[in-house]
């Protein structure tokens, strides 16, 4: 069964630093998109940063500009290098892989805490 490790997240000062890391526990297959969501308390989970196979990406508006998603596709590896973070940015950040076929189907991590000090 896939399991998606999160890693990196933290305290951090507003306008500083962070970077995600989730990684697949198996290397058999690609998955077609990996990405970032977040939750914060009494809200809803919301995309953050999703890349495709192919490299296309896509961001909320709130972090355009300041976040950067990778992946290393042959690891089933996405990175989420976040600048200038803002306690706005303060969530649970969950990894997410997507497969498309045979059927479309989302894979969770556990969620890693982000807390931005202002």
């Amino acid at each position: 069964q896939v399991q998606l490790v999160e890693s990196g997240g933290g305290l951090v000062q507003a306008g500083g630093s962070l970077r995600l890391s989730c990684a697949a526990s198996t290397t058999i297959f690609r998955f077609d998109a990996m990405g970032w969501y977040r939750q914060a308390p009494g809200k809803q989970r919301e995309l953050v940063a999703r890349i495709t196979n192919g490299g296309s990406t896509n961001y909320h508006d709130s972090v355009k500009g300041r976040f950067t998603i990778s992946r290393d596709n042959g690891k089933n590896t996405v990175y989420l290098q976040m600048n200038s973070l803002k306690p706005e940015d303060t969530a649970v950040y969950y990894c997410n892989a997507n497969i498309l076929r045979p059927a479309s189907y989302d894979y969770w991590g556990q969620g890693t805490q982000v807390t931005v000090s202002s």
